[in-house]
């Protein structure tokens, strides 16, 4: 198989469905970000694989998502039947939110990203997350999403979020509050 096709030179790319658009389309921008926020999921697997086995399994399950996730926004023609991604993946992702962010204990202030390797990474991707999800809501301002992508990728950066924050608690590492923050978080 020849990896260059060629037909990418004037800056046009194919969807699913043959039609072309420019690479800079907002279709293009969206799925885009959702690949380079897996691939950055991928190093975190790389590097968890040691330590944070069972996360690196997780990350791997969460790849399959974004790949489905990827490919629905690729799709102009998408219809409810055709999409991969599914409210069970939102399910997936709210019990996993549910059970780390009860782990750590609870903030009130906003927490600098960072502490351990692994929750520098994590919040890597929370930032990647939240940026594919502001290139989906201009995407659904000329195309219209099935709700389920919005919702997978809104409940997607609070997961990296509670789950850097569980990463850090089990690493011994305390989070580091803001210093001119106030408290936001209610319990």
């Amino acid at each position: 198989m020849q990896l260059y096709t060629k037909t990418g030179d004037q800056g046009m790319t194919k969807l699913i469905g043959g039609s072309q658009v420019s690479k800079d389309s907002d279709r293009v921008q969206a799925y885009g970000t959702i690949d380079e926020l897996n691939t950055w999921v991928g190093l975190c697997v790389a590097d968890f694989n040691g330590n944070f086995k069972h996360l690196a399994d997780e990350l791997q399950q969460l790849q399959q998502f974004l790949f489905d996730l990827g490919t629905d926004l690729a799709n102009p023609e998408l219809t409810l039947q055709q999409m991969r991604l599914n409210k069970q993946a939102v399910d997936w992702l709210e019990s996993k939110i549910d059970y780390y962010q009860d782990i750590p204990p609870a903030v009130t202030h906003f927490i600098l990203p960072g502490g351990s390797k692994a929750a520098a990474l994590l919040q890597v991707c929370r930032t990647i997350t939240r940026r594919a999800e502001r290139k989906m809501v201009t995407l659904n301002w000329t195309a219209t999403l099935p709700p389920v992508l919005l919702q997978f990728i809104n409940r997607l950066s609070d997961y990296f979020y509670a789950l850097a924050r569980f990463a850090n608690f089990k690493k011994g590492v305390k989070d580091v509050y803001y210093e001119k923050g106030r408290s936001v978080f209610k319990n």
